[in-house]
Parts: structure tokens; C-alpha cells; sequence
């Protein structure tokens, strides 16, 4: 199975074409370009150094969120307008899931994975991760409540994603351990092999059409908490 896959939650971009687990060809910017104006041509290049086709392509996935509002809507309406009327599965997955996941291997056996992304106004997206087990939901936290949860747990903890440095200078009580930079940020072709766990597991596998694919904000965007005012 041949999967397109994108990636525009963080700040970083990213496209692969991952065929049974293996990465056919990937694509990675972390320039503070706006995804709209990188994400086009980098999968164009993905194809024609490739040699592939988007025919060739039996499954679309892309990291839903959360993450930027922005950033989340470049991929999800691209995505969309790819696959539409190809009928093939379209796959969301956890951004933060997906930065946790090059972690899931002996080397960071029995450490917490702490994904977090930079939510604004003084909060992470964050979930909790351990052994490739999932401890906690997507969540928006505070740095003040997600130091005191890790406090609880009292194992070591492994820091990735796009909030990081945040991380660090808003929880200097807490030992964070940052992971070589290669693994920081998630990646489009670890999207991808979720993508095809997440669809191989579900009985129901119809329910991937590409109008089922929504984007995950966890909360109200800007504009929206300006019109609540």
C-alpha cells in the first residue's frame, strides 16, 4: 500500500510517499515559511523524483491536529482536495502522537514521552506517552498544570515537539531530557505508519472517506473566543 502522508500542525512541514512501512521518498522544511506557499511543490517533488504517480496512491493521511490553526487547515484542505473523488481511505492522526512515536523502542524504554506544541497563550498541546502506550489524552495545558502532573509521575522525562524550548524555560523544576533534534518534530512518514496501523485495526474501515476527515483543535481558535466576547 502506497501512502501519501502530510504533515503542517507544527512548525515544521513535511510529505512522504511510505509504501509497506518503508520511506519512498520524504520531504522536510523547518524554515518559518507559511505551509501553503512549501507544501504544494515539496509533494510535486515527491513524485517526480520518485517516479510515482498520485494514481499509485491507495491511502491519504495527515496529521489532524492539534497544533497551529493554520497550519492544521493548509494540510487538511490539501489533503482533501488530493484525494477528493479517488475514493480511496483517508487517515487522520494525532500530531502529537506522531511526535511521540520515534520513541517507541528500547532505547527510551520506561521514560515518559512529553510531546508538546506551543498553544499560545501560556499553554501546551500535550499528551502523555510511555512504551508506546498512551497515558493521556490530547490536551491544552497550562505549564503550571502540566509540571505538576509530571511531578507526579516522577520517572524520567523525554521533551519533543515544537514547544520545547517553552518547556524548558516555563518548567525549569522539572528534569527534562531533549531528544537529539532529527526527533523533535513529527514527521509526515511517521504519520503514515500510524495511519496504516489506525486503518488495519478498524472493523469499520469505510469510515475513512475523505469527507469523514476533520481537523482537531482542542479549542476555539482566536476569532472564535473574540466573537464570544
Amino acid at each position: 500500500m502506497l501512502i501519501l502522508s502530510l504533515d503542517t500542525s507544527s512548525v515544521s512541514a513535511s510529505c512522504a510517499l511510505v509504501e509497506d512501512g518503508k520511506t519512498v521518498a520524504a520531504g522536510f522544511l523547518n524554515a518559518k515559511i507559511t505551509h501553503s506557499a512549501t507544501l504544494m511543490p515539496m509533494i510535486e517533488n515527491l513524485f517526480s523524483v520518485s517516479g510515482r504517480k498520485i494514481s499509485d496512491v491507495n491511502m491519504f493521511a495527515a496529521t489532524s491536529g492539534p497544533g497551529s490553526f493554520t497550519g492544521v487547515r493548509i494540510g487538511a484542505s490539501i489533503l482533501l482536495g488530493l484525494a477528493f473523488g479517488k475514493n480511496v481511505p483517508c487517515v487522520g492522526v494525532s500530531a502529537l502522537q506522531t511526535t511521540a512515536y520515534p520513541f517507541d523502542n528500547e532505547i527510551y524504554c520506561g521514560k515518559i514521552i512529553c510531546p508538546v506544541m506551543d498553544a499560545r497563550r501560556g499553554q501546551f498541546y500535550n499528551a502523555l506517552f510511555k512504551d508506546g502506550k498512551r497515558l493521556t489524552p490530547d490536551r491544552a495545558l497550562s505549564a503550571e498544570e502540566l509540571s505538576k502532573e509530571l511531578k507526579n509521575y516522577g520517572d524520567p522525562v523525554i521533551i519533543c515537539g515544537d514547544g520545547y524550548e517553552l518547556a524548558e524555560k516555563l518548567m525549569p523544576d522539572i528534569p527534562l531530557i531533549t531528544p537529539p533534534a532529527q526527533l523533535l518534530y513529527p514527521t509526515a512518514a511517521n504519520a503514515a505508519r500510524l495511519a496504516l496501523k489506525i486503518y488495519e485495526s478498524a472493523e469499520d474501515k469505510s469510515i475513512f472517506t475523505d469527507f469523514a476527515f476533520k481537523p482537531v483543535y482542542l479549542r476555539p481558535s482566536q476569532a472564535e473566543r473574540n466573537l464570544q466576547q
